[in-house]
């Protein structure tokens, strides 16, 4: 081979080696901790995003780490050390409820955490048993909150136990709409619906990918979405904004890394999942789940979990629910 062969040969290893990805393959994996157990819907959009983002960042390992509502996983990220190798997911549970709910936390959700992006945001349903409904005459949020008013102490609700976000959106309501609900917390979000489904509870708000199925049956009546717009999910469904101005609570989730993390680091992070979150594939993914991808820049969704903090830390103190 001739000094000009073997001057081209080498540049193109090197350019085979700088490509991004031959560097993702030669690096260290990256360990995508989620602080639930597997098979939920964080865990499903964890794995999903992490397959993903392989030919740019390289393997992403999904670490569950569940416990103490979120906090085990979550304190494992804060934690680490701040240098991209290890990621978690912050949930409204664990950066925006839990400050609040335990009196005692391992980390601190406003300063431990460097803002990768968010995920997505899973709407929550205010529903209620349809003979029920049909029962008592109600139709809409408005016939609700009317009945409630002229039927004092009479309505009660469920949820999946105190502290939980079906708790904590309910309390919210009964606050905004100026009546009253009796709590009945159950076992988790499953036992909760049951007892709506037997007739045992008036009303809950509820995850609509949970609720869907029995709404799509006649068994339960949607009387509307707690975002702030409708959602693509429900068709035909109001937001509850559309009774009390403002009212807003859902579910949502993203990606933190440790405080501390590289600017630079966080940023090509960001770079690898947004492209993950946009791809048709992802949102194909995603809507069987009843989930809405929401990419953003770091910033954005750091103001996102500063706003949901402060909203939650009114409505954990005003219902009383304790944890520890």
């Amino acid at each position: 081979m001739n000094r000009r062969h073997l001057l081209i040969s080498c540049a193109a290893a090197v350019a085979a080696l700088s490509s991004p990805l031959a560097m993702a393959q030669d690096a260290k994996p990256i360990r995508l901790v989620v602080p639930y157990a597997p098979g939920g819907p964080l865990d499903v959009t964890a794995r999903a995003l992490a397959e993903r983002v392989r030919d740019t960042l390289g393997t992403v390992v999904v670490d569950n780490k569940p416990g103490a509502g979120g906090n085990i996983g979550a304190d494992f990220v804060a934690k680490a050390a701040p240098d991209g190798l290890t990621i978690g997911l912050a949930a409204t549970a664990t950066h925006a409820v839990n400050p609040w709910l335990y009196k005692r936390m391992p980390y601190d959700a406003g300063k431990d955490f460097a803002a990768i992006t968010q995920m997505v945001r899973v709407p929550n349903v205010l529903v209620m048993n349809a003979e029920k409904a049909d029962r008592l005459k109600i139709k809409t949020v408005a016939d609700l909150i009317a009945y409630a008013k002229a039927n004092p102490a009479k309505l009660n609700y469920g949820s999946g136990g105190n502290g939980s976000a079906g708790h904590l959106a309910g309390e919210m309501f009964k606050q905004r709409a100026g009546i009253y609900a009796l709590h009945i917390p159950y076992r988790g979000a499953n036992p909760a619906q049951l007892a709506l489904l037997a007739g045992e509870v008036d009303f809950n708000i509820d995850n609509l990918a949970a609720a869907a199925p029995n709404i799509k049956s006649g068994k339960l009546r949607a009387l509307a979405v707690t975002t702030a717009q409708a959602s693509p999910a429900l068709p035909g469904v109001p937001p509850l904004s559309d009774t009390i101005k403002g009212f807003a609570i859902d579910t949502w989730w993203g990606l933190v890394a440790p405080a501390g993390t590289p600017k630079d680091v966080i940023a090509k992070l960001n770079k690898a999942f947004v492209a993950a979150l946009n791809a048709p594939e992802t949102q194909t993914r995603f809507a069987t789940l009843l989930a809405e991808p929401v990419p953003t820049t770091p910033e954005q969704f750091e103001a996102l979990m500063k706003t949901e903090r402060a909203k939650y830390e009114s409505v954990v103190k005003a219902s009383g629910a304790t944890v520890d």
